[in-house]
């Protein structure tokens, strides 16, 4: 037992060096190529969604957070969650902790620095002041909250999610009752 505990100690360290550190990072907000998911910046969500109204998915990470950065790479890369969102939402990327401001229906948020990192307040108000990450915040037309979804999302968890919102399910109902009815795996 002595010599196993060791061992599994450094196979742990070792791999949260390699999920926080050693990953490349993503690019904060992709240029959208042909075939990539176009991330928008809030401001160019908010743009857009004046020409042509669509609900919006947040996608509300941190520089330091490896779960954010699988996400990137693996959920936000299937050509299934892609598909659906390019047709059906304004995908934005908003770091929790960036340190512009952001001008929204004549409110100014900011930066707070407080605590070890701080926060935006955009990010305060989306989570409902529960910052955990990575958060998915999916808004209507309006930028109202329709509802947060924290934590890592494989694809097909992150599809019946879009579903919910994006075929405007949640209007009629409970996130619990559409998820009894897609236990199957259609929509």
């Amino acid at each position: 037992m002595k010599k196993v505990l060791p061992v599994v100690a450094f196979l742990l360290v070792a791999v949260l060096i390699y999920s926080f550190v050693l990953r490349p990072s993503q690019p904060a907000v992709s240029a959208g190529g042909e075939g990539d998911l176009k991330w928008h910046t809030w401001e160019e969500a908010v743009a857009a969604n004046k020409k042509e109204p669509r609900k919006i998915l947040v996608d509300v990470y941190t520089d330091w957070c490896g779960w954010c950065k699988r996400m990137d790479a693996t959920t936000f890369q299937d050509q299934t969650v892609m598909d659906y969102l390019k047709k059906n939402f304004y995908a934005v990327k908003l770091d929790a902790e960036q340190k512009e401001d952001i001008v929204f229906d004549g409110n100014t948020f900011k930066f707070q620095a407080y605590g070890r990192r701080g926060a935006h307040e955009l990010a305060i108000q989306l989570l409902n002041g529960r910052l955990s990450y990575p958060s998915i915040v999916y808004l209507n037309e309006k930028f109202e909250i329709i509802t947060v979804s924290p934590g890592y999302k494989m694809p097909d968890d992150i599809m019946k999610e879009l579903h919910f919102v994006g075929d405007n399910v949640y209007k009629t109902k409970t996130w619990d009752e559409f998820k009894q009815g897609v236990a199957g795996g259609s929509y």
